[in-house]
């Protein structure tokens, strides 16, 4: 995996990219220049970023968003390399369906499945999906939920008599690629959520605040895990405005939001506050409060986005120098996963690559050398279902 050498340290990074579902465009909160989310726009991104060598792609969820499961399957079938981290939400669908579709899509993706735990933070949004269930509470839902999942992906069968779940002689008539498991991502910043994911998976993940602030949440994090015996890594959510120079880029960003006025930008801060119980939402609307005069909340972390966005609402903006070097300070704290994005997303792709990747040492072949070997070993299947023919072979 690419290496990047930094205050004595050498450790791994690995690069990923977003697939804008829910639409596309020049501008935030305008109209002006947008981009419909239809499958030939998003296989130009995905195609265009498994050429460029970014090692993966991120599938959000959400009534906004095209179905991820789907819209992987159709750009799995494009792309040769590329992994993808499909948003899974638990009660939508039973686990029993959810590990089908897992499976399915890790076997016809030759083992590109990554999937990413949303538990999700909007009230309003879940009821209308039948989960009515308060914030802790869904995690205690998660928990049962993936009990099942897992046991299903690792065994076969599985059978459960919960609060929540409740499965019996549940089966699975083919395994997944990846052995024993595709691997869990998962980003919340409650209690409940750090609580739930230090049990179960593999990549903790957090938006773009400042690195102090990482830094305490990754402690905090690894304390649990810990606790319970495990390790987990660390990835970062953050967006991307690359340019040749500093003035360049922080032209770039005041850009992107000089559509916004400030009744958009006050009924998308009221949103968020009256729409979601997320922690994680919070904690970035509180970074700025819906200040134009407040937006570089550390150096070269800018919180334009998050003016009108949801989630992740922080970009680093600068020269590659600049931004390769506000990234090493996220890799001293043990950040090793960075997903980006920008808009419009094909065009900041190739920046992003073009002028970022050469100064973190990041080559195309380098990363793709590094595909799925974070997670151990992969396991290819040879015939049969569940105690069929298999063989275990490196990752590749």
């Amino acid at each position: 995996m690419t290496t990047i050498s930094h205050k004595g340290t050498s450790e791994p990074i690995n690069f990923l990219w977003f697939i804008p579902t829910s639409g596309d465009g020049t501008y935030l909160g305008s109209s002006e220049l947008n981009r419909a989310p239809e499958i030939g726009y998003l296989t130009q991104i995905a195609q265009a970023v498994d050429r460029l060598g970014y090692s993966g792609v991120l599938l959000p969820t959400g009534v906004a968003c095209e179905e991820s499961f789907v819209t992987a399957a159709a750009l799995a079938a494009k792309t040769e390399k590329l992994q993808f981290l499909v948003a899974i939400r638990p009660g939508t669908a039973s686990p029993a369906y959810y590990a089908r579709l897992a499976t399915t899509l890790d076997r016809i993706s030759n083992g590109r499945l990554l999937l990413n735990i949303v538990v999700g933070g909007s009230p309003a949004e879940l009821a209308g999906d039948g989960i009515h269930l308060e914030h802790d509470e869904r995690y205690a839902h998660a928990e049962e939920f993936f009990t099942v999942f897992e046991e299903l992906l690792e065994k076969g069968t599985a059978s459960f008599d919960g609060k929540y779940i409740k499965a019996t002689n549940a089966r699975l008539g083919f395994p997944s690629v990846q052995n024993p498991r595709p691997p869990l991502y998962f980003g919340g910043s409650s209690d409940a959520g750090i609580d739930f994911s230090v049990g179960r998976v593999d990549k903790y993940l957090t938006w773009g605040e400042p690195p102090a602030q990482v830094a305490e949440k990754i402690t905090k994090v690894r304390k649990a895990a810990g606790e319970r015996g495990r390790e987990v890594s660390f990835g970062i959510r953050l967006h991307f405005i690359v340019r040749e120079t500093d003035d360049e880029a922080w032209e770039a960003a005041e850009r992107l939001i000089r559509h916004l006025d400030d009744d958009t930008i006050r009924e998308a801060q009221e949103r968020f506050v009256h729409e979601s119980d997320s922690v994680g939402q919070k904690r970035m609307a509180a970074l700025h409060g819906g200040r134009r005069d407040k937006l570089e909340v550390s150096p070269n972390l800018w919180a334009g986005v998050g003016l009108v966005r949801a989630g992740a609402g922080t970009a680093l903006v600068g020269s590659p120098k600049t931004v390769a070097a506000r990234l090493r300070e996220y890799q001293e704290i043990g950040i090793d996963t960075v997903i980006g994005s920008g808009y419009p997303h094909l065009e900041e792709a190739y920046r992003v690559a073009e002028l970022l990747f050469p100064e973190l040492g990041i080559t195309r072949e380098q990363q793709r050398l590094g595909f799925n070997t974070e997670f151990g070993r992969k396991q290819v299947f040879a015939g049969g279902s569940h105690g069929g023919n298999l063989k275990v072979v490196s990752g590749s």
